[in-house]
C-alpha cells in the first residue's frame, strides 16, 4: 500500500532518469539541432532541405500509433532501450559522413546524411511512445511537475555545455573532420546514457492493457472533450513553434552573417533561459497548474517573435545583446510551454488507454511540429529575394516567416484559455505569484536580522 509520503516522493533509483537525460541531451542536440543544421547548410542545403531535416524528428513520430499497441506486451524498459539503442549505431554512422569528403561530392554527402537521419529518427519515433506512459506510471502526479521542472534543468544544462562544447569544435572555418569529432562524440554521450537508462526502475503496464486484444477506439479517444482541446491547443502551438530553431539559425547566418561559433554560442543562451524555466515553474506547475502558466507564455512569445520580425526588418541592427536576450526568451518560453504540456497530459488522461492517449498527443504534437518546419521553409524559399519597405519596416522571407509566427501563436493563445484542467489557478494569481509573493520571499530571507 502507498504511503502519503512515497505518493509526494520520487520513487527510489528515479536519479537514472536525470543522469539519462542529462548524458541523452549531450548527444542528441548535436544531431538534430543548430551544429547539424550548420554542416548541412555547409554541403548547400536550400532552406527547404533545412525544414525537412529539423521536421524528421518529429514527422516519424507517428510511428508511435502502430507501435503503442506492442508496448504493454514488450514492456516500457526494454522497448525504449531497443529503440535508442538502434538510433546510437546511427549516429556513429552519421561520424563517418564527413570524412567521405575525399570520394563523394557535397550532394551525396547531404543524401546520405538524410538517410542516416531519416533511420535515426525512425527508430527513436517508435521506441519514444513507451517514455511517457513509463514515467506516468513511475512518477507520483502530486510531484510530476517538479520532475518535469528537474528533467528539464538537466537537459537544459547538458545542452548549454554542449553548444559550448560544438562552438569550440567549429572554431574558424570548420573543417570536415571538425564535423566528424561532434557527430563521433554525440554517439558517445548516446552510449554513455544508455547505461543510466537501464538503471531505471520497470513498471509493470496495467493488467487489463497486456491482455486487451480488441480494437483500439481511437474516435472515443479523439471525442474526449479536455483531450480535445489539448490536442487544439499543441496544434497551433506545434505550427507556431516549429521550424523557429532552424530558421533564426539560418537568419543569422545568411542576414546577420554570423560565424558557425558566434551562432552556436549565441544559441546555447536558449538553455540558460531554459534552465530560468526552473524558476518559474518548479513545484508552482504542481499547485496552480498548467493552464496559467501556458496563458503567461503564449502572450510573452508574441513579444519574443515581434522583436524577431523587428530584427528581420531591419528596425533594429542585429546587435549582439538584443540576439542574446531574444534567444534567452526563447528558451525560457519554449521550457514552460513543454513542461505544461506535458504535465496538462498526465493530468487528463485516463489510466485506461495510457499508451494510446499519448501516442496520439505525441503524434499530433510531433506530426505538427515536423510539418510546421517543411511548410515555413517553401514559404521562405518561395519569397526568396523580394522584399519591401513599408513605414519603415521591410518585409522580407525572414521578416514574413515571424509575423505568421507571431499570428499563429496569438490564436494558440486563444485556445489554451479554454482548456479544461481541474484546480487550476487563474493567470491571475499566477502573475500575482511571480511579481509579488515571490519576490517579497527573497528580501525577506536577504533583510539582515538582528
Amino acid at each position: 500500500m502507498t504511503t502519503g509520503a512515497e505518493r509526494n516522493s520520487f520513487p527510489e533509483g528515479l536519479h537514472n532518469a536525470f543522469l539519462f537525460a542529462t548524458f541523452n541531451a549531450l548527444s542528441f542536440q548535436i544531431v538534430i539541432s543548430s551544429p547539424m543544421v550548420l554542416y548541412a547548410k555547409s554541403l548547400g542545403a536550400s532552406a527547404t532541405v533545412l525544414g525537412i531535416i529539423a521536421g524528421m524528428m518529429p514527422l516519424l513520430v507517428i510511428f508511435q500509433i502502430p507501435a503503442a499497441q506492442y508496448v504493454s506486451r514488450v514492456g516500457y524498459k526494454r522497448f525504449v532501450y531497443a529503440g535508442w539503442g538502434m538510433r546510437v549505431m546511427f549516429i556513429f554512422g552519421m561520424a563517418l559522413v564527413p570524412i567521405t569528403y575525399a570520394f563523394l561530392n557535397a550532394t551525396s554527402r547531404l543524401a546520405l546524411l538524410l538517410l542516416l537521419l531519416f533511420a535515426f529518427n525512425l527508430s527513436r519515433g517508435i521506441s519514444s511512445c513507451a517514455w511517457l506512459p513509463w514515467i506516468s506510471s513511475l512518477v507520483p502526479a502530486p510531484v510530476r511537475g517538479k520532475y518535469l521542472a528537474r528533467d528539464a534543468g538537466c537537459v537544459n544544462l547538458a545542452s548549454f555545455v554542449c553548444f559550448l562544447l560544438a562552438a569550440f569544435c567549429l572554431a574558424g572555418e570548420p573543417k570536415p573532420w571538425q564535423f566528424a569529432v561532434l557527430f563521433a562524440f554525440s554517439a558517445v554521450m548516446g552510449a554513455t546514457s544508455l547505461s543510466f537508462l537501464k538503471r531505471i526502475p520497470d513498471v509493470d503496464p496495467p493488467e487489463q492493457e497486456r491482455a486487451s486484444k480488441g480494437a483500439v477506439p481511437w474516435g472515443e479517444m479523439l471525442r474526449y472533450g479536455p483531450f480535445r482541446k489539448l490536442l487544439r491547443m499543441v496544434l497551433g502551438w506545434s505550427l507556431a513553434y516549429g521550424g523557429l530553431t532552424a530558421f533564426t539559425v539560418a537568419f543569422l547566418k545568411t542576414e546577420a552573417h554570423m560565424s558557425e561559433e558566434k551562432i552556436l554560442l549565441v544559441s546555447s543562451v536558449s538553455f540558460l533561459g531554459g534552465l530560468g524555466s526552473l524558476w518559474i515553474a518548479g513545484s508552482r506547475l504542481d499547485h496552480m497548474g498548467s493552464k496559467p502558466v501556458l496563458t503567461f507564455s503564449f502572450f510573452a512569445w508574441l513579444l519574443v517573435l515581434a522583436g524577431w520580425g523587428l530584427l528581420a526588418g531591419r528596425v533594429f541592427p542585429p546587435q549582439l545583446w538584443i540576439i542574446i536576450a531574444l534567444q534567452f526568451c526563447v528558451g525560457l518560453l519554449a521550457a514552460l510551454v513543454t513542461m505544461s504540456n506535458t504535465r496538462l497530459a498526465m493530468a487528463i488522461v485516463p489510466v485506461m488507454g495510457r499508451n494510446h492517449f499519448f501516442a496520439i498527443f505525441s503524434v499530433v504534437n510531433n506530426l505538427s511540429l515536423g510539418l510546421a518546419p517543411i511548410l515555413w521553409g517553401l514559404t521562405i524559399d518561395a519569397v526568396g529575394a523580394w522584399r519591401v519597405l513599408w513605414r519603415g519596416l521591410e518585409w522580407n522571407r525572414y521578416s514574413i516567416f515571424f509575423a505568421a509566427a507571431a499570428l499563429t501563436m496569438f490564436f494558440t493563445m486563444v485556445l489554451a484559455r479554454r482548456l479544461d484542467e481541474p484546480q487550476a489557478a487563474s493567470m491571475e494569481a499566477l502573475l500575482r505569484e511571480l511579481l509579488i509573493e515571490s519576490p517579497q520571499r527573497v528580501l525577506v530571507r536577504l533583510w539582515p536580522r538582528e
